[in-house]
């Protein structure tokens, strides 16, 4: 018995031994410290580039299953096989990610991936895929793109069959349906197109408005016409107008303007309507004549936007009544508080502070958050300003730079509180790097981590944040399309963060600035006002231009460029040299500096020259009846040089308020 004890001890001993050894040795396969995990991934990605598939897959199968990177190295797996034809292992790797990491988002990409690559062999596999993207994932783009192909897999099967159930036929036109309503101009739109025209059944007139939809955001008028000729013209009227001005045939597109707003506007929705106004004005010789046209035979729905049109159309002497009675008559309308702010400032203009004082409070009392608000906030402050009202005006002064502190009105405001005259505060701002848009997140936080790896593209297809994407494109050296997503993103922020808020650089980045600097102080320019201009011409696109032809950071034209440069000896020898940054950098420098220098070192009106003309401040300043550069501002008649000015004033308020050197 004794002997039987000991034996068993001596087993027991030997399994507890074994397991050990066996979980030991697991633990040390599978567990890898994070800076190893991490070493490990970055030369992975490393070989990636460097086309060296069969080491980066080595690399990657080595990170650990613990680490929150392996679903990312699983998919980078299947990238190398891809790369280096291993259909098979590319397949099972893809698998692998979405059956053991079914919730990860990078698992959706894998499971559509892997549904494509089985549309022609294993058609029942890859429907299954597609129909779980659908379920699970909705309002993805995968399961978008998943509609066409399960569409497409129907049609396969049946295509040369002798058997064509009309269920299965109704099944494919629903898929395809669906795929067009949600990505009219997606990459397989034009395909579903043609493959759902193939089938023998009855199509809709919608349906065939829905395919001509398709044509004409690729840009294929031709096939639209055709597409429309199958339509009711009651629905389809506004395409038509569109496609036959993009044809050239502009009778037909007037007529179809007239006679839909006449007949058809309850058929359409307002921005079409919207939409081919524009059109039919762009073939116009007197606007005002045919804006008038146009709102005497239109039914109600439009007509505000007409009006709209009417009152900017319409001599000083009548703007007021005419924004007066589009506001009585659409008070709920989208062009209601457009107008209002109009009746508010016509009222300033005629020196009537107390009725500019109710139609300005009455406007924040309905509009606070409408684009105008922070004009007639900085303008009640105005108001009461004149009015020696000390506490009234710091209030709404204070009001415009914390409700709205990005604007062009908080940077007035903030001249006014100062009681500082010129437009340019001579203020250095300290120029900081572009960083990650977020400090409050984790290390272990896995789209940190990829941050930290450079692996952008993966970022990018699980990242669903704006200011991560804009990071993103910045990285990579896309400084325009960074700026432009990270605007955007901002303008849908309210209230507004700090402007310590990292993201804010990103809105606001700072490119080019030693040129800017060095050129803008051997000329004498404001460096801060330099690069303000630069990012609201160019968005720092080195290669941009206009439809007019301007070039470079700038926007210079050729002909003013050569000028410049032949005047100060800079070398131009060809236009597309204002594309190389500093050359332009230098000519914008100097034409800025002489326009400055002829309107009497007044940035503000150096400004809207750099964008109306010289010749056209010289014709503003003598006809409008202004006060103070606020005033000027306000009244300068054309929309596109009024806007520039304000624009480019508010990029450098916000470089001083963001970067400002304290």
């Amino acid at each position: 018995m004794i002997e039987m004890s000991k034996k068993l001890k001596i087993i027991t001993g030997s399994i507890i031994v074994g397991v050990c050894f066996v979980i030991g040795f697991l633990f040390a396969y599978v567990y890898q410290p994070v800076e190893k995990t991490m070493q490990i991934y970055s030369g992975a990605l490393k070989d990636y580039a460097n086309k060296d598939y069969q080491n980066s897959y080595y690399l990657f199968s080595r990170v650990s299953f613990l680490s929150n990177l392996k679903p990312y190295a699983i998919y980078h797996q299947a990238l190398c096989a891809k790369e280096l034809g291993d259909k098979k292992s590319e397949m099972k790797q893809y698998q692998l990610l979405f059956n053991n990491y079914p919730k990860n988002k990078i698992s959706i990409k894998a499971k559509y991936s892997a549904a494509q690559m089985l549309v022609e062999d294993e058609p029942n596999q890859a429907k299954k895929y597609f129909e779980q993207i659908i379920k699970d994932f909705p309002n993805t783009d995968y399961a978008i793109a998943s509609e066409y192909y399960l569409g497409l897999i129907n049609l396969n099967k049946y295509r040369n069959s002798k058997i064509f159930p009309m269920s299965v036929k109704d099944d494919i036109e629903m898929s395809f349906r669906h795929y067009l309503e949600r990505a009219p101009k997606g990459r397989l739109a034009i395909n579903a197109v043609e493959n759902w025209l193939t089938l023998d059944k009855e199509i809709t007139k919608d349906d065939y408005l829905l395919m001509a939809n398709s044509y004409y955001l690729v840009g294929d008028y031709d096939n639209t016409k055709n597409l429309l000729a199958n339509t009711d013209l009651k629905e389809s009227w506004a395409l038509d107008v569109k496609n036959s001005y993009a044809l050239n045939n502009y009778s037909r597109a007037k007529y179809l303007t007239q006679y839909g707003l006449q007949n058809y506007t309850q058929y359409t929705d307002e921005q079409s309507i919207r939409d081919v106004i524009d059109t039919y004005l762009s073939m116009s010789n007197s606007k005002k004549e045919d804006i008038d046209f146009l709102y005497n035979l239109s039914t109600p729905k439009g007509k505000d936007y007409i009006w709209s049109l009417k009152c900017q159309a319409a001599s000083a002497e009548y703007q007021e009544g005419c924004y007066r009675q589009l506001y009585l008559n659409f008070p709920n309308g989208l062009y209601a508080p457009n107008a209002m702010a109009n009746l508010f400032f016509e009222r300033i203009k005629a020196r009537d502070y107390t009725n500019a004082s109710k139609i300005g409070k009455d406007f924040l009392n309905k509009f606070e958050k409408d684009n105008n608000a922070p004009m007639v906030m900085f303008w009640l402050g105005k108001i009461a300003e004149r009015e020696n009202n000390y506490d009234e005006y710091m209030t709404y002064y204070k009001s415009t730079i914390a409700n709205y502190p990005d604007t062009y009105y908080a940077y007035r405001a903030y001249l006014a509180m100062k009681h500082i005259k010129t437009s340019i505060l001579n203020a250095y701002i300290k120029e900081q790097p572009v960083e990650y848009p977020y400090t409050n997140v984790s290390k272990n936080d896995v789209i940190f981590k990829l941050a930290e790896l450079k692996d952008y593209d993966l970022m990018m297809e699980i990242t669903d944040d704006d200011f991560i994407k804009s990071w993103i494109y910045y990285q990579k050296g896309d400084y325009s399309h960074s700026m432009l997503v990270a605007r955007d993103a901002m303008e849908k922020i309210y209230p507004k963060p700090e402007r310590s808020d990292l993201r804010w650089r990103l809105v606001y980045p700072i490119d080019f600035y030693e040129e800017i600097q060095n050129y803008a102080k051997a000329v004498g320019n404001d460096a801060p006002l330099m690069l303000a201009l630069v990012r609201e011409e160019s968005y720092f696109n080195p290669e941009a231009k206009s439809s007019v032809g301007a070039r470079g950071l700038m926007q210079l034209m050729p002909a003013t460029a050569k000028e410049i440069s032949s005047h100060y000896g800079y070398g131009l020898t060809s236009d597309d040299d204002l594309y190389k940054p500093e050359l332009n950098i230098k000519i914008g420098n100097s034409y800025y500096a002489q326009l400055r220098s002829m309107l009497n070192n007044l940035d503000i009106s150096a400004i809207a020259a750099y964008n109306g003309g010289i010749g056209s401040i010289g014709r503003w300043q003598k006809n409008i009846n202004y006060a103070d550069t606020d005033e000027f501002v306000e009244q300068i008649p054309y929309s596109e040089t009024k806007n520039y000015v304000k624009k480019v004033f508010r990029s450098y308020w916000n470089y001083l308020r963001i970067y400002i050197d304290e």
